[in-house]
């Protein structure tokens, strides 16, 4: 295999000439362990079905330990496990390469061990930009995907001894150049955040933000709304859980609710709604779009990460706000039908062809997939 330090530029990054037109921040490298198990193995783990709690490396090394006794095994999986790049905005920034041909790099660092070059192949494998990605001397950090038979997931991150980019080591070269800068909200990431943000709008960038998990917005939720009600972030999106969670004080909690709230704020409001689809709000105009595709998901792990791939392909491109919504369906419909929140090529086929049925401008690259 390839060292890790010979497919890194060297840090500092030189950055290229031309900036890619959507940057994402992942102060963290992440590598995810997705696998399909039986309901008893998350009975024994902490936290609650269906969301995202950070653990341990023990506990995140006793998971991947216990997954060869509960794992559900697949005719349709050439292997009951993948280990793959990830994180929510390596995810988006993969899926708007390689699926919309839209340029694209991340900002963040990894560590120089097996995960940090795994992580850093893919990322390349999928043209995504590395220039700013800073390689460092420690771990990276692993996350482990537990997906049940109806296709839920939750996910048990392991963060807390990986490398990180620093908030100090940001800078507006970053970020120069580019349209779009993607976010994921996380409180051990607030100050880079707060610094990406604020050199972004140094630089006339926009911001686009994750609300990450119910969790995320449950237990900090006063240093999110600090961030949303600075009419800093341009874009948000949230789920249905993400969004009762945000309004959970108000009279009603209901995603209108939410909806309203984020609109009051940012330009574009979000709220996704699973197998109901999507509500969107911008200035005055609000759009219902369904979801596409079958209403059963293989695996749920990046259905918002790739919803978000094609609602920024269609603001990039200057769709309509409906459009843009039916891409992102299009593209969240195409991740869910296997394990993983990578696209397959035959499932970015399958996006094509939904496209083409409804009507809407596919990208110049889905022949490539033809």
């Amino acid at each position: 295999m390839v060292a890790a330090e010979e497919l890194l530029p060297p840090s500092p990054p030189s950055l290229s000439s031309s900036s890619p037109l959507i940057l994402g921040l992942q102060p963290s490298a992440l590598v995810d362990h997705i696998v399909r198990v039986d309901w008893s193995l998350l009975a024994q783990i902490p936290g609650e079905r269906g969301g995202s709690q950070p653990v341990a490396i023990e506990e995140l090394e006793h998971i991947l330990n216990e997954l060869k006794t509960h794992i559900l095994p697949s005719p349709d999986e050439p292997s009951p496990l993948r280990t793959i790049a990830g994180g929510s905005v390596a995810n988006t920034l993969r899926g708007l390469a390689t699926g919309f041909g839209i340029s694209c790099g991340i900002i963040g660092a990894c560590g120089d061990d097996e995960q940090g070059q795994l992580f850093v192949q893919n990322m390349n494998y999928s043209k995504v930009d590395l220039s700013r990605l800073r390689m460092k001397k420690g771990t990276t950090g692993q996350c482990v995907c537990l997906v049940e038979a109806d296709g839920n997931r939750t996910m048990r991150p392991c963060l807390s001894s990986a490398v990180r980019l620093q908030h100090y080591e940001l800078t507006r070269e970053d970020v120069r150049g580019s349209k779009w800068l993607v976010l994921r909200y996380a409180i051990f990431n607030l100050e880079s955040i707060r610094a990406a943000i604020r050199i972004a709008k140094q630089e006339g960038v926009s911001v686009s933000m994750d609300l990450a998990s119910f969790e995320m917005v449950r237990n900090c939720r006063s240093q999110l709304l600090e961030l949303l009600e600075s009419g800093d972030i341009d874009l948000c999106f949230a789920n249905e859980d993400e969004a009762a969670a945000l309004v959970r004080d108000e009279e009603e909690v209901n995603p209108d609710v939410a909806l309203e709230y984020l609109a009051k704020h940012c330009r574009w409001a979000v709220v996704t709604l699973g197998r109901d689809g999507c509500i969107v709000k911008h200035g005055k105009q609000i759009v219902r779009v369904p979801a596409i595709g079958e209403t059963h998901a293989t695996d749920a792990t990046g259905a918002g990460d790739l919803f978000a791939s094609g609602f920024l392909y269609g603001l990039v491109k200057g769709l309509p706000l409906e459009d843009c919504c039916r891409v992102g369906s299009c593209s969240g419909g195409a991740v869910i039908r296997a394990l993983g929140g990578e696209v397959q090529p035959e499932n970015w086929q399958w996006m094509y062809k939904q496209m083409q049925i409804k009507d809407l401008t596919t990208p110049d690259l889905c022949k490539t997939y033809s």
